[in-house]
Parts: C-alpha cells; structure tokens; sequence
C-alpha cells in the first residue's frame, strides 16, 4: 500500500536529491503538487492524456510522447495522445463553437474520460480548450490559472526548467504507480 509520506513532503525531498539545478522547483512546490496530485490521479484512474503546447514547446511534446512510454521504464504503458494527431487543425479554428466541436468528437472517442495536459503561454489559442476543462494540467506561461503550474516565458532558463519540470513529472508518476507516495493526500 502506500507509504505514509503525501505528495508534498515527497515533492520537497525529491527537488532537494536532484540536487542545486533543481533548487528554484522548490519555491514553487506548493503551485506543483496540488496541480500534479490531481493529474497523477487521474493516470492512475486509467485516463487518456491530450498533451497540448503551444508552438514553441512543440519541441517538448515531441519529447514527452517520444519518452513518457520508453522501453527502458518498468511501468505500465499510459495512454497519452496529442490533440494534433487527433486534430491537426487546430490552429485554424475560431470561435467557441469550433471548440465544442472539437470537445464533442473527443468526448465520442474517449467517453469523457480523458484530460488535457497543456504546456505554453496563457494567451495562446490553444491553451482555450484546456481552460475550459476543470480537470486539466496546466503548465502555463505568464498569467496565474487555478490548479496549474505558472512559469515565465521571458526566463533565459525556461527551456531547461521545462526539461526538470518533466523528469519531476516522471519521478512523481513512478512513486505514485508504485504505490511509493500517496497522491490523493
């Protein structure tokens, strides 16, 4: 069963083992776990991910759907997809009911049991249908979102928060499946 340490006392004990790169995760901590608890609980629930950046960080979601399901990792396989592959028109869309649209044909494939992980500015139009779901993960630029992890676009360093962010992200996601941390505390 779970160990007795939550998700917040893992998180701060795991920034500091990474060591002094890692040291700026540790201020924003208390933005990190409650947004992560409830992403890594709904992976354990069996949801699809919809990973989603914007187009500066396309580079990430290559990387993330490149590595999250590698075969060097003992874990099992998540589903997770990007909502290009499931709509490589996005960008092209405007409107709200472009938007439902787009939800409504993803609630018929995934029977609503999917949440999206957005990466990139705030003010970017696809972080629009991630916003309008309560139970997205938002790792979001320059603007303050409940239950997302905020981060500064204009950072010299962000591209390589970005990458420490992740392999947080992946350590998190192995404690939990493995029954190391308790995510819902």
């Amino acid at each position: 069963m779970f160990n007795d340490i939550d998700f917040a006392q893992w998180s701060l004990e795991t920034i500091r083992e990474e060591g002094s790169s890692f040291s700026w995760l540790e201020e924003l901590r208390f933005d990190w776990t409650p947004a992560t608890s409830i992403a890594l609980e709904q992976i354990l629930n069996g949801q699809t991910i919809i990973l989603i950046t914007d187009d500066k960080r396309k580079w990430l979601q290559n990387y993330i759907l490149y590595t999250i399901n590698s075969e060097k990792f003992d874990r099992p396989l998540l589903p997770i997809v990007s909502l290009d592959s499931l709509y490589p028109h996005y960008n092209n869309i405007s409107g709200g009911d472009k938007i439902n649209i787009i939800e409504n044909m993803i609630n018929l494939s995934l029977k609503d049991d999917y949440f999206f992980w957005y990466i990139g500015s705030g003010d970017n139009k696809k972080a629009d249908i991630a916003k309008r779901k309560n139970n997205s993960y938002l790792w979001i630029f320059d603007e303050e979102y409940v239950n997302s992890f905020n981060l500064k676009s204009y950072d010299k360093y962000l591209d390589i928060k970005l990458l420490q962010v992740y392999r947080l992200f992946d350590l998190s996601l192995n404690a939990a499946m493995f029954g190391e941390v308790d995510v819902t505390s």
